[in-house]
């Protein structure tokens, strides 16, 4: 049985699962991941959603304001044993759904080249590329999105 919680970066199975994923991006971005590593600290997340498996806790992303009208998608991650699954999608639904009530019109978000498996979602539910923002502007390694969620 899968169950969502809604909790901040300070519970223990978010921490882990970043570390986890913060493990893989090192091997995927290779020497890229200490550039990207500067802008995913999770201290002041305030929006993190945990997907659950019969109390283990296997997939789990947050939102973090990026301006008065959007929210960044970040920390996205699935442990490899339960990929394929939808567990990414249902929580990503979950955020942007959450984005929603907090009254933010949009979800932008910032993935790598060697993350194919995260844009073809991305692609799949919606998300249009746009120009890189922020600190990603000019990266040919970072591909950005965003979808209207209201």
């Amino acid at each position: 049985m899968i169950s969502l919680l809604q909790t901040d970066s300070t519970h223990p199975d978010f921490r882990a699962l970043v570390a986890a994923l913060d493990a893989e991006l090192l091997i995927r971005d290779g020497d890229d991941h200490a550039f990207y590593a500067q802008f995913n600290t999770i201290e002041s997340i305030r929006h993190v959603i945990i997907a659950y498996l019969n109390d283990t806790a296997v997939a789990c992303g947050a939102i973090k304001a990026y301006s008065p009208n959007a929210v960044e998608i970040k920390r996205m991650y699935t442990t490899p044993d339960h990929r394929g699954k939808g567990l990414a999608r249902k929580i990503l639904n979950a955020l942007e759904d959450w984005a929603a009530e907090l009254q933010y019109q949009k979800c932008i978000l910032e993935t790598g080249v060697n993350q194919p498996e995260a844009i073809a979602m991305y692609n799949k539910t919606g998300y249009a590329r746009i120009p890189n923002y922020g600190p990603y502007a000019g990266v040919e390694t970072s591909l950005c999105f965003e979808k209207i969620v209201r």
